[in-house]
């Protein structure tokens, strides 16, 4: 169990050395909807390992601020006008939008199709502070594959001894997952509805 302060994990989620002083690789903090396991990027394995999660389901890339997504996307002039209306109207906030990937997207957040990437930017102050001290992280929630969502931080220490969790007292009582929505090329699909209803 390691309930951990705001400025330790993000040490731990900054930390590049292998063998690192520092034990934790992976971190959980709240967010705006359910908790998140997260980690740098080009370390995203280690959650697949850690949640037994089928490489099928990929990561999402969750930022501080709207203007650090665009350089792990790619799209035509047009296209990037589109999803940053999208993000202006929704961001921050409980929406995650699956975008065409750049080359900075680390092929492990989505195994099975690495050209796609799905980015949010949580309306939570300490995730987003957290957030903007790490740089970008991949995400997902703090539950072992299968098993519903863990909302008490307390209970992800416990289920997850080797994650710095953020001892965090307030009570999370919404459990609604973001809505998460694709870019197909010419319009949006609705891949799963959460807390956001989108007029699209």
């Amino acid at each position: 169990m390691a309930l951990v302060s705001q400025s330790d994990l993000v040490q731990s989620a900054r930390c590049e050395a292998d063998p690192c002083r520092i034990a934790h690789y992976v971190v959980s903090f709240p967010t705006d909807t359910v908790p998140a396991l997260a980690v740098a990027p080009h370390r995203a394995e280690l959650i697949f390992e850690l949640k037994q999660r089928s490489q099928e389901k990929p990561l999402i890339l969750m930022t501080g601020e709207i203007e650090d997504i665009w350089e792990y996307v790619q799209g035509s002039h047009g296209e990037l006008k589109i999803w940053q209306e999208m993000a202006y109207k929704y961001l921050p906030g409980a929406l995650t939008m699956v975008l065409p990937a750049s080359v900075k997207v680390p092929s492990t957040m989505n195994p099975l199709n690495p050209t796609s990437i799905g980015v949010r930017v949580p309306n939570h102050a300490i995730a987003r502070d957290i957030l903007r001290q790490t740089g970008p992280l991949a995400t997902t929630s703090a539950n072992l594959s299968g098993e519903d969502a863990l909302t008490d931080m307390s209970a992800i220490a416990l289920k997850f001894p080797s994650v710095a969790v953020l001892d965090y007292q307030n009570n999370i009582t919404e459990a609604v997952p973001s809505t998460v929505i694709k870019w197909t090329g010419k319009d949006w699909q609705v891949l799963r509805q959460g807390k956001i209803v989108i007029d699209n």
